[in-house]
């Protein structure tokens, strides 16, 4: 058929078409002699995917991307690609619902007796800009794709070495056994581990009964968990926007993972997940990652790091944000949450929060 006659089978302008051959997404046979382009059932078939793809926002890069993997016959890349656009979605989802919630505030605000003051308002539109700028500045600085095949090997090497100066993983094994104890999960609980990484702390609550979700912004350790555990359900996403509905899980754990984000993010983070926690009295979190235990340990652990000449433990202070306990506790009881921690070494600590009452 001929450009007019596949335009309007499928209902999109012919222009829509030419721009979608500019960019290389579909090449139709031209005819001997006159030039004009033939378009086949295939060429059909290929431009109602891209208008699929387009429908959900999808880039025409990321789309290239996704018919490439088609034509290979690669579901699970196709699955890959259709996943991160539905985090970029639950992205802007969630920023909405937070620039709705802080409209409400505002109108709250208004109602109230008396002369308004600006103040209020200037103060809510400062927050919320913070909060979007924290939500917005994230990015995977590690590069995790490229770690994703030595990770497992790099945990087992730290976790059994007591001597080195600085070890992120120093008693992985003896944190995560203590997080699956803590979380205790009933056989078909729904569990999301966040950062899961190779799946190292969700396969143990998986071997537990759990009904495991993973979510991880890198695709190449998804992968190896999807090989690891090929019942276990992975999706790309990440703390500030986890693409799940509302209430979706039982109980939702991370290890190794909050203090890649920054204060204002892990303030954003714990709305999140608390967003796609069950509102029961079972729900419940738990955090495994390094910690100072308050600002004063912080600023002393900082000055021993500089006059020990530790450089790799003042590289892991400047990239990462390790949380302080004090204040992690305190973020989770406003939020409606009783607290209990342990502490594993200088750094690493486990802490468990159920609802109260």
């Amino acid at each position: 058929m001929n450009i007019k006659e596949a335009a309007s089978r499928l209902r999109i302008s012919a222009r829509a078409i030419r721009f979608y051959e500019e960019k290389e997404l579909i090449r139709p046979a031209k005819q001997h002699g006159n030039g004009y382009r033939i378009y086949s059932e295939h060429d059909i078939w290929r431009l109602q995917t891209i208008a699929a793809l387009r429908e959900i926002g999808m880039s025409l890069q990321d789309i290239h991307h996704a018919l490439a993997e088609i034509d290979q016959g690669n579901q699970q890349g196709l699955e890959e690609y259709l996943e991160l656009q539905q985090a970029v979605m639950y992205a802007q989802w969630v920023e909405l619902k937070r620039m709705m919630d802080t409209t409400q505030r505002m109108i709250e605000l208004n109602r109230q007796d008396g002369p308004l003051d600006v103040s209020h308002l200037h103060d809510l539109a400062g927050s919320a800009r913070r909060l979007r700028e924290a939500r917005q500045n994230w990015h995977d600085r590690w590069n995790y794709d490229q770690q994703a095949a030595i990770h497992d090997l790099r945990v087992q090497s730290d976790w059994t070495t007591a001597d080195k100066p600085f070890s992120l993983y120093h008693n992985y094994d003896e944190a995560l056994e203590q997080t699956v104890q803590w979380i205790s999960p009933v056989h078909g609980e729904a569990g999301l581990d966040i950062g899961t990484g190779t799946g190292n702390l969700a396969g143990r609550l998986l071997n537990q009964g759990a009904v495991m979700t993973g979510s991880d912004q890198s695709r190449e350790m998804l992968r190896t968990c999807r090989r690891k555990y090929p019942q276990m359900h992975v999706k790309l996403g990440n703390f500030l926007a986890l693409p799940f509905a509302d209430q979706s899980f039982d109980f939702v754990v991370s290890s190794f993972a909050f203090h890649h984000l920054g204060p204002d993010q892990q303030r954003l983070a714990l709305e999140e997940i608390q967003r796609v926690l069950k509102a029961t009295s079972t729900g419940r979190i738990c955090l495994t990652d390094l910690m100072f235990t308050d600002a004063t340990h912080r600023d002393t652990h900082r000055r021993h790091a500089v006059a020990s000449g530790d450089a790799e433990r003042q590289q892991a202070m400047r990239e990462r944000h390790f949380p302080l306990l004090d204040e992690l506790c305190g973020s989770l009881n406003n939020l409606g949450y009783e607290t209990r921690h342990m502490r594993h070494n200088e750094l690493l600590h486990t802490v468990l929060a159920v609802p109260m009452g």
